[in-house]
């Protein structure tokens, strides 16, 4: 029995390995579903999802002619979630700016503003120093 690409068919989990399960689809063709071809959700562990034994829908993704590797997917057999509503983040209110403050400040002019409240500190200090 030759299997087409596109194909839905049931078959028998027979073996599990980190990076996917082999699928018997008859007694002469078995097939692997990779993991990423699980499920629609994140798979960490495919223990999670499948056992030995299973019996699963499966869809034939691809067959090597020369080979005869069938490559085959779970998650192609069922719907797509719906997608989660993403939660809305509280906007952060931008601080008015007047015409001053407006536009590109360049790291020049923040600099020469950053040393004069230096000094301005470090004049304040001496001030209580000397007292």
């Amino acid at each position: 029995m030759k299997y087409e690409v596109g194909s839905t068919v049931e078959g028998k989990v027979t073996g599990i390995k980190p990076f996917g399960a082999f699928v018997a689809l008859d007694d002469q063709h078995q097939g692997l579903v990779h993991i990423s071809e699980v499920s629609h959700d994140y798979v960490k562990d495919i223990n999670d999802h499948l056992s030995v034994g299973d019996k699963v829908e499966v869809k034939v993704m691809n067959v090597e002619e020369n080979s005869g590797k069938i490559s085959l997917s779970i998650r192609k057999t069922q719907a797509a979630p719906e997608p989660k509503p993403q939660p809305q983040r509280p906007r952060r209110k931008r601080p008015v700016q007047n015409e001053s403050t407006q536009g590109f400040n360049t790291l020049e002019d923040k600099l020469k503003g950053w040393l004069k409240e230096s000094n301005d500190r470090q004049a304040q200090l001496n001030k209580r120093l000397k007292k």
